[in-house]
């Protein structure tokens, strides 16, 4: 059967981003590779990416590949992407997500229409993106992640203050890794899907493949809203004795 062309995009990401040769098996189960530089983790851990029922994970050393192959093997592919799974299976120091990562197609995006609050355009790096970032919070700005975007910023204001942004990151393979925040005093009333909107448009101009990754549920509910489709998920795992020595 061919695969969707969302899922085929979305894969294709993540296998350039792997840093070494390594498909999402074509009928489910699991592909582990070593590759010390891979870009789906942070440097010496293990990374785990499953979307449409298949998973690919990369291992910072031959040892530890070994050691996450056998313990994987025995978990279906939508457990490798649950962090009490794989801490029932491996030897775990810290984890990061799991994330969801839904993915969007031009033909299903369903746009923001004009708002009371005007969106506007601001260079990355503007210094009124990392003021919302002090006002959001260290764990919410780190989230989000503004200060990695490559993209324009796009932001709604109020009161002549930044309250919401968005933008993305280009990533290997085509990918826009869409960053979205708002100020807490602002939530809950639709500014992020309007940042949001005007970040994917962009992207989708761009002829770029919109990622949405996100572990909290109002910011699932923001994407669904866009029209973005969940097709699987991202965790990160640090495992006991086999992390790059830290400088």
């Amino acid at each position: 059967m061919p695969i969707d062309p969302l899922l085929a995009g979305a894969r294709r990401s993540w296998e350039e981003l792997a840093g070494v040769p390594v498909p999402f098996p074509p009928c489910g189960g699991v592909n582990v590779a070593v590759s010390p530089e891979s870009g789906m983790c942070p440097a010496g851990w293990v990374g785990v990416v499953a979307l449409g029922g298949s998973a690919i994970v990369t291992a910072p050393s031959d040892s530890a590949a070994a050691i996450v192959r056998d313990a994987l093997r025995e978990l279906p592919v939508q457990a490798v992407v649950d962090a009490d799974s794989v801490r029932a299976v491996l030897p775990v120091s810290r984890v990061l997500g799991p994330a969801v990562l839904a993915y969007l197609s031009p033909e299903r995006f369903r746009p923001v229409p004009p708002v009371a609050s005007e969106v506007e355009q601001l260079p990355a790096g503007n210094r009124e993106l990392r003021l919302l970032e002090e006002v959001a919070g260290p764990e919410d700005a780190g989230e989000a992640g503004l200060d990695e975007i490559t993209s324009p910023a796009f932001v709604v204001r109020e009161g002549g203050q930044v309250v919401a942004a968005a933008g993305y990151r280009t990533w290997l393979g085509g990918t826009a890794h869409i960053s979205v925040l708002t100020a807490p005093r602002a939530r809950g009333r639709g500014l992020a899907r309007a940042a949001g909107s005007a970040t994917v448009a962009h992207a989708l101009a761009a002829g770029l493949l919109p990622q949405w990754r996100a572990r909290r549920t109002a910011s699932r509910r923001v994407a669904a809203a866009l029209g973005f489709a969940e097709l699987g998920a991202q965790l990160s795992i640090e495992m006991t004795g086999h992390s790059r020595p830290r400088p």
